[in-house]
């Protein structure tokens, strides 16, 4: 296989019909280290929104348990992203999702916002760092994919196009990014979770190196100190270096699912996707995301 072959079969599918698929080729076959670093950025940048991080603290999910929370997150989004919507497997993630969400109270407003960050990140961190430009088919096919998830997750007014769910995120960001203390205590916990699948040394260094890669409202909502325009100068740099390397290497022929990552840690003697994430008890820690509003039988899966 030639390096952009796959790009080329892409291109000849319909990004609208064909985006579960494309989608699955994009993020197992053609980046998905980038995905999982993007994701991981989009589900952070979240905590910046006070009524949402204040919200994960309480949970105490993400600051005492944070392997734990961070592997079922991952997971249930791989399962869906893997088998698909209409498989068993990917419909158990997404009721798992869905059994978490209502435990908790969340605005819509909100939901529509996390939603815009996995549809954005990705295209905004590829494009920076990955080893090329995401094309026009697989912004519109992963835009398609968060469309239908969010269907599935009963999300009213979701956004129909990429450029709709960028403006919705900046937009929202620039309202709604704040201090609070109960939210930078879950971004401490997740950026000491993350310097922790590497050697204990190397902690400091990579706690930098991530803050590196913060834009400037989020490191001001959460008051940290920028690195020198030096450090985060090289941080970027060498992101960039690595995708000019990756772009050398043959085509992966092997889809690499999350749940292959290293950084999954939590369940060395396998899973069973139903059994993923919490089971909240009242007035007990819990996921922390609840949908109020009235699910629609067509849209959400039960």
């Amino acid at each position: 296989m030639k390096r952009f072959e796959r790009l080329d079969r892409i291109r000849r599918m319909d990004p609208v019909a064909d985006a579960p698929e494309i989608y699955r080729l994009s993020a197992a076959l053609e980046f998905p280290w980038d995905y999982t670093r993007a994701l991981e950025l989009a589900l952070y940048r979240t905590y910046a929104v006070p009524s949402i991080g204040r919200l994960l603290a309480e949970t105490a999910e993400l600051t005492e348990r944070s392997q734990r929370r961070y592997d079922d997150t991952v997971l249930l989004l791989d399962a869906v992203m893997e088998h698909g919507f209409a498989a068993r497997e990917g419909r158990t993630a997404i009721r798992r999702i869905n059994q978490m969400h209502r435990s908790y109270d969340i605005s819509d407003d909100d939901m529509r916002y996390v939603l815009s960050t996995f549809v954005v990140m990705p295209r905004r961190w590829i494009d920076a760092y990955g080893w090329r430009r995401m094309s026009r088919h697989e912004i519109v096919a992963a835009t398609e994919y968060y469309r239908t998830l969010g269907r599935h997750m009963g999300i009213p007014d979701i956004p129909e196009t990429f450029e709709e769910f960028e403006a919705l995120l900046d937009s929202y960001e620039k309202a709604h990014f704040a201090w609070d203390e109960r939210a930078r205590q879950v971004s401490d916990a997740t950026l000491g979770l993350m310097a922790s699948w590497y050697p204990r040394p190397l902690a400091p260094l990579l706690r930098t190196a991530t803050l590196a890669l913060l834009d400037e409202p989020l490191l001001r909502a959460f008051r940290y100190e920028a690195p020198s325009a030096t450090v985060t100068a090289l941080v970027r740099c060498a992101l960039r270096v690595r995708g000019r390397l990756v772009r050398l290497l043959p085509p992966r022929r092997v889809p690499h699912f999350a749940r292959q990552n290293p950084e999954v840690k939590s369940y060395p003697d396998g899973y069973d996707t139903a059994d993923l994430g919490t089971r909240p008890v009242p007035g007990m820690g819990g996921c922390p995301v609840r949908q109020v509003r009235q699910l629609k039988p067509t849209d959400a899966v039960e």
